[in-house]
């Protein structure tokens, strides 16, 4: 249960320096597009927060949002922070279990009414005893976790849009967290998984100003989602200048060519992955060879399929090819044009259709 230790206590139990935590802070304001400054501020304010209760609820999903968060390349402050939160509810990481657990999570929600978070990953099926946890529907344990809430965090594109569970043909009935509770603040944190420094961005946000970050029109922070992976991709070059892999195993493939042939979705997938990355920044899908399935857009699993292209129009400032391309488009289209009336010219055809 949440106790009087502040975040800081905390922090230098575990020999966290003011040094690094001021470093990670000014890492976590850039992010979050905090005015300058703002670094040694949001210290103090995470530094004196005390411990909020977090009731963790996990429906249909696959426990990989939860792998996401906890498997960490190495322990970083961000892994830290996630544990100095009271995390009274966990399915996967609490020790207790069958009464105790859910005697655990009713005592959270009446000691701290109206003032714990619930995090919620997986969606929520909407035919009966598609899916239980002691006995209790996912869809009731939502609605209770949900009634004294302060505010709701999706984690993951399941409990955000739906995600895997509600694909054609959706024998569960599954839906989305927002489908069903539209009367408290919710932001979603997509992904299949998450990124784990989106996920303890907002967890910061919120201890540190008291209210959930800006978002987008899909609920999503914009300091994570704002900005589409293809305009911040290192291939984009690589796009705008006509050079596609057409295979995986292709010259155009081993000389790191742009994926959009082979099915990559960034162009309409907006996520953190392509300048945050994963484990630490080491890498990310597309960096690795594949290209990206939008897992953070609402229906990626059926929007197309996963090695078809997205169509150009169907995107912003990628939407035709980059002038490179164009411009040697119709320069070979010109050269053609002038070959034949060479050729109609010493034949003696006539070069007027031509």
């Amino acid at each position: 249960m949440a106790t009087d230790s502040t975040l800081g206590d905390m922090l230098r139990s575990q020999g966290v320096s003011r040094r690094a935590f001021l470093k990670y802070c000014s890492a976590m304001a850039s992010l979050l597009a905090l005015p300058a400054g703002a670094a040694t501020a949001m210290a103090d304010a995470l530094a004196g927060a005390r411990r909020p209760s977090v009731i963790w609820l996990s429906f249909q999903e696959c426990t990989g949002c939860t792998e996401s968060l906890t498997r960490s390349h190495a322990p970083t402050i961000e892994g830290l922070l996630f544990d100095f939160i009271s995390l009274d509810y966990h399915h996967t990481l609490q020790a207790a279990a069958g009464n105790a657990a859910e005697h655990a999570r009713e005592q959270a929600q009446h000691d701290n009414a109206g003032k714990y978070l619930v995090l919620v990953d997986g969606s929520i099926p909407m035919k009966e005893h598609c899916s239980t946890i002691a006995g209790i529907s996912n869809l009731q344990m939502l609605k209770e976790a949900a009634a004294d809430a302060a505010a709701i965090v999706n984690i993951g594109t399941c409990s955000a849009y739906g995600g895997l569970p509600m694909a054609n043909p959706n024998p569960t009935g599954a839906v989305a967290v927002g489908d069903i509770i539209t009367d408290k603040p919710i932001v979603n944190v997509p992904g299949c998984p998450p990124m784990p420094l989106a996920i303890t961005g907002v967890i910061a946000h919120y201890l540190t100003m008291g209210e959930l970050p800006q978002l987008d029109h899909l609920g999503r922070p914009l300091a994570f989602f704002g900005e589409n992976i293809h305009d911040r991709c290192y291939r984009r070059p690589f796009y705008d200048q006509g050079k596609f892999a057409e295979t995986f195993d292709d010259e155009g493939a081993r000389k790191g060519w742009c994926l959009y042939k082979l099915g990559c979705k960034a162009p309409t997938t907006y996520n953190a992955c392509a300048h945050i990355k994963w484990n630490n920044g080491v890498s990310f899908p597309i960096q690795s060879g594949h290209g990206c399935i939008g897992c953070s857009e609402p229906r990626f699993w059926d929007a197309l399929g996963i090695y078809d292209s997205v169509p150009q129009g169907q995107f912003g400032s990628g939407a035709k090819l980059g002038a490179a391309a164009l411009a040697g488009a119709a320069i070979g289209a010109g050269a053609a044009a002038l070959a034949r009336r060479k050729k109609a010219h010493h034949v003696g055809e006539d070069t007027t259709t031509s």
